[in-house]
C-alpha cells in the first residue's frame, strides 16, 4: 500500500500546465473544457500518435464515429439506464432525441453490424481517440482531472469465444508498453468484479467466462480483487498507476463484454455455417488524454518524457552576434526533432529559461565549441559536459528509440 506521507506534496498540474503554456480555461467558453494552447497542442498530438501507432502495431483499424448518437442507441446498450444522470441532456431534433456520448462502444457495434462477418475475419479491431462527454456539475471540475469533454484512446475486439484470452493478453502487454514509454510504471493489476445488488447486465454464466477469460490472461501477474468495481457489462482489468503524491489510479482498462454483442445482435458466420455471437474486448490504453497529462505533469513537476516535450532541444548561443547563426546551422543538425534557438537576454537568463520550461535538452555554443565542432549538453536542468556534436545527435536520437521503434512496428 502507498504511504502519501513518503510522498512530497505533487506540483499541482493546472499551475504547472498554465506556467508552460499548454492549456488554459475561459469563462466563455466554459468551466471543464480546456482550451489547448499551441505548446499543448504538441503534447496532445504526440500522446494520439503513440495511440495510433499502438493501435495499427496490434492490428487494430482506425476508424471514426459521431459524438452524438439516438438516445435509444444508448438505451440499447445499457448506458442510458447507467449514466443518464451524467449525461448531457437530450437535444430533439424533429421526432427524435440525440444525445452526446458518454463512450463510444455503442458507436463501434455499429461499425461492426455494418458488414457481415466470417469466423476467418476475427478478431476485428477497431480503434478510436474520440470525444466523450460528461454533465458533471461545477463544483467537482478540477483542471485536467475532471472535465466536461474526455478525449478518450479506446479500442474494442470483436472477437470468437476461443480469442478473448489471447486478446486480453494482447492489450495487457500494450498498456505495459505504453506506460513503460510515458515513465509511468504500473503499480499494480485489479480486478474488478461484479458485487452485489442490481445494476449488471447480462446473465450469471456469462460473468462467470469473463471472469474466468481475464484470470488466465492475467497468467503470473499479481492482482488483486475488488467486488462492485466492475463495469455494468462486464468484469475488468483496471490497471493502476501511482501518481506522485503516492495515490494509486486507474488510467487503462481492459474490459470482457458479452453483453453488448447479445443487446445488439451481432453476429458472424461460424465454421459450420451457423451463426455465433462475438465476445468484444473492451481496451483502453491510455485512457484519458486530459487526466494522462495532468498525472505527468505531476510526476516529475513538469518534465516530459522528451518524445512529448514540445520543445526537445533548445541551442543557446554564447552571444548571439558571434555564435548566433553557427547555433542556426547547428539545429539543422538534428532533422526530426523540435530544436529553438534562443539569442536574447544574457546565457545565464537563457539558461534558466530553459529549465523553467522544462526544456529536456540543452546545447550551449561559444568560441570554444565552435572551433571544435562540439556543444556544451545539458539534460533535464543538470550540469552540462562537452561533447561532439555527432554525440550529441546519437545521445538524443537513443532518447527518442524506444518511442520510435514503436513507429516502425506500425509501419
Amino acid at each position: 500500500m502507498n504511504d502519501p506521507a513518503n510522498h512530497p506534496a505533487p506540483a499541482d498540474h493546472s499551475s504547472v500546465g498554465r506556467h508552460l503554456g499548454l492549456f488554459d480555461t475561459s469563462p466563455l467558453v466554459g468551466p471543464g473544457l480546456p482550451l489547448w494552447l499551441p505548446a499543448g497542442g504538441v503534447v496532445r498530438g504526440e500522446l494520439e500518435r503513440l495511440a495510433v501507432d499502438l493501435s495499427l502495431a496490434t492490428g487494430c483499424r482506425r476508424v471514426n464515429t459521431p459524438v452524438l448518437g439516438k438516445r435509444a442507441l444508448f438505451e440499447r446498450s445499457g448506458h442510458w439506464q447507467k449514466f443518464s444522470a451524467d449525461m448531457f441532456p437530450p437535444v430533439r431534433v424533429g421526432d427524435e432525441e440525440y444525445v452526446l456520448r458518454p463512450a463510444n462502444c455503442p458507436h463501434h457495434t455499429q461499425v461492426f453490424a455494418a458488414r457481415p462477418h466470417s469466423y476467418r475475419d476475427l478478431p476485428v479491431r477497431y480503434a478510436e481517440l474520440g470525444a466523450m462527454f460528461r454533465s458533471e456539475l461545477s463544483g467537482v471540475l478540477t483542471g485536467l482531472r475532471r472535465v466536461r469533454q474526455i478525449s478518450l484512446d479506446d479500442a474494442h475486439a470483436f472477437c470468437r469465444p476461443d480469442q478473448v484470452v489471447d486478446e486480453v493478453r494482447l492489450a495487457l502487454e500494450t498498456v505495459e508498453q505504453a506506460y513503460a514509454l510515458l515513465g509511468l510504471p504500473v503499480s499494480r493489476f485489479r480486478l474488478s468484479l461484479r458485487g452485489p445488488g442490481e445494476g449488471h447486465l447480462g446473465d450469471d454464466d456469462a460473468w462467470r467466462r469473463a471472469e474466468s477469460s481475464l484470470r488466465d490472461a492475467l497468467g503470473d501477474r499479481p492482482f488483486d480483487e475488488a467486488p462492485g468495481e466492475a463495469a455494468f457489462y462486464g468484469p475488468k482489468v483496471d490497471v493502476q498507476v501511482t501518481d506522485a503524491a503516492g495515490r494509486e489510479e486507474t488510467v487503462s482498462t481492459v474490459q470482457v463484454d458479452h453483453v453488448q454483442p447479445e443487446r445488439f445482435g451481432l453476429e458472424y458466420v461460424g465454421r459450420d455455417g451457423e451463426r455465433h455471437r462475438p465476445v468484444v474486448v473492451h481496451r483502453g490504453l491510455l485512457g484519458s488524454a486530459e487526466r494522462l497529462v495532468a498525472m505527468l505533469l505531476e510526476v516529475d513537476g513538469g518534465w516530459l518524457p522528451t518524445w512529448l516535450s514540445p520543445v526537445q532541444l533548445r541551442v543557446l548561443p554564447v552571444s548571439g552576434d558571434r555564435h548566433g547563426e553557427h547555433a542556426e546551422r547547428l539545429a539543422q543538425r538534428f532533422p526530426g526533432l523540435r530544436v529553438e534557438v534562443d539569442h536574447d537576454g544574457s546565457l545565464p537568463r537563457r539558461v534558466r529559461a530553459a529549465r523553467e520550461e522544462r526544456v529536456p535538452w540543452v546545447a550551449v555554443v561559444g568560441d570554444a565549441e565552435v572551433a571544435a565542432d562540439e556543444v556544451d549538453l545539458a539534460e533535464r536542468g543538470t550540469r552540462g559536459r562537452r561533447v561532439r556534436v555527432a554525440e550529441a545527435v546519437d545521445r538524443l536520437r537513443a532518447d527518442l528509440a524506444a518511442r520510435e521503434a514503436v513507429g516502425r512496428r506500425a509501419g
